[in-house]
This record gives C-alpha cells, structure tokens and sequence, in this order.
C-alpha cells in the first residue's frame, strides 16, 4: 500500500474511560477508495474509535493522522452519529439542519447555489420532499437521512458512519447501503456495524474491534473474523454453523442443526 494512498493512518493506540481499557495497541491503516465495515461485540470500543478518529475523543498513548494531521473538524471529513435523536426539540428543517453542514466548507456564509447543492443531496436520499418539515415531525429512518445529508453537505473526502442503518427498515437499509456504494466511487467509506450480512455485498475490508482491531482486506466473513470480533469459537461454529449469504438483498441463513 503506497503511502501517497492512505487516509487514516493509526499506531500503538489506547484509550482507557477511567481504570476501564477500551482500546489497546491498535495500528492499521485505511486507503484511499476503501470501503471498510467496521464490526464487534457491544462495548468492544468501536463507536469510541470511529470518535478518537474525528478528534471527539483523544487517545490516551499512540499516533493518529487523518491526511496526514492530527483528528479534528475538517471539511475533507463527513460523520454519521448513530443518535437519530438529533435536533429534536429546536425549531430547524431538514434544510436548515442540512445546510450546516455546507457552512463548514463556507465558512459560516452560503448562497443561493449551495441551498440548490443540499437540495440535490436531500433528493439523492429520497428525503426532499419533507426538506421544509421540522426535524421533530420525522421518523427516526427520516432523521438518519439528515444526518447523511448534512454529512454529505461538505463534500467530504471520507465519510465516517456509526450505524447508519439501525432505525430504518430493510428496505431503506437496502437504500442507504446501496447510497454508500455509490459514495464509495468518489470517497472512502467507513462504517460501524452490528449487520454481518452487508459485508460480501458492500465492504472491501474488514475491522474486528474488541479492545484489539485486527483489519482483514478481503470482503468476506471468515471463523477468524467471527473469533476476533466476537469471540465464536471453531468448537461453537461446529455447534451451530454460520453461513452468510448475499443475492441482491443481503440476508442470514443458518445451516440445519444435527
């Protein structure tokens, strides 16, 4: 991997909440074009890393660098939060709530084409039909789709996501990830995820975080991914066998028992 090509570059990091370790020497990479799934056991630390990366939270020991800087806010650099709950409560539209993502690169000033710009993002997510609701009056799949637009509102160059699918039904599941497909042709994607079954069909890599990270660069679920993200072992794999399969719309199949 030439290092002209890489993004985000990770060495020797750990991150501790108080006496409680969450991340310990975790070193990888991630290239330009990726299109990284991001998966582990709840509390393995994933949503913690995805925040170390976007400068929210700071290591406790180790180097990081996004384009070669330090984390922080950066305009070649979008965020999905996993929180649909996300504006509630303030008297903004969807819009409105888009647009601040557009006065990152503009500095606090838009004009007339950039509401046109967001207007473009808003119908690509099938969402600008209600770009003059308030963002109380929406579902929380609709709210996650904000959160997309504003994200996408920067013309970001890597695209962090932390569930992105998690309260959108399986046909907008389908929607969003075939969205990110079609990102992925023009900006690195990285995505937490509890869905294994998006994997064959989207990903191009793989992380396992559960305290350590190991980084696959195969787009397939293995027993090794399975023990190192979440602790299945061969023995429990012979008890009940896993099989992942994707034609179309991804979905999960368990081999018959004996």
């Amino acid at each position: 991997m030439s290092d002209k090509n890489i993004v985000v570059s990770v060495r020797n990091l750990n991150f501790a909440y108080g006496s409680q370790e969450v991340l310990r020497d975790v070193s990888f990479d991630i290239a330009g074009g990726e299109f990284l799934t991001v998966i582990g056991p709840n509390g393995g630390g994933k949503s913690t890393l995805l925040k170390i990366l976007l400068g929210i939270l700071k290591a406790d020991s180790g180097d990081i660098k996004i384009f070669g800087q330090r984390p922080g806010i950066s305009k070649k650099v979008g965020y999905v939060p996993q929180n649909v709950t996300a504006g509630r409560g303030f008297p903004i539209t969807v819009e409105e709530a888009a647009l601040m993502g557009r006065m990152l690169v503009k500095g606090g000033r838009t004009k007339p084409e950039d509401r046109e710009f967001i207007r473009g993002v808003l119908d690509e997510l099938q969402i600008l039909n209600v770009a003059k609701n308030r963002m109380d009056d929406l579902s929380g799949g609709q709210r996650q789709r904000v959160l997309m637009a504003r994200a996408l509102a920067s013309e970001p160059e890597l695209l962090f996501l932390d569930e992105p699918a998690s309260s959108v039904d399986m046909e907008g599941q389908v929607r969003i990830y075939d969205l990110l497909a079609k990102l992925n042709k023009k900006m690195t994607v990285v995505v937490v995820s509890h869905d294994l079954t998006i994997i064959p069909k989207y990903a191009t890599s793989v992380a396992c975080v559960s305290k350590t990270l190991h980084k696959h660069d195969e787009a397939e679920v293995t027993h090794d991914m399975l023990h190192e993200a979440y602790g299945v072992t061969p023995e429990m794999q012979e008890d009940c066998p896993l099989e992942l399969i994707a034609h179309g719309h991804p979905h999960r199949v368990l081999k018959e028992h004996d």
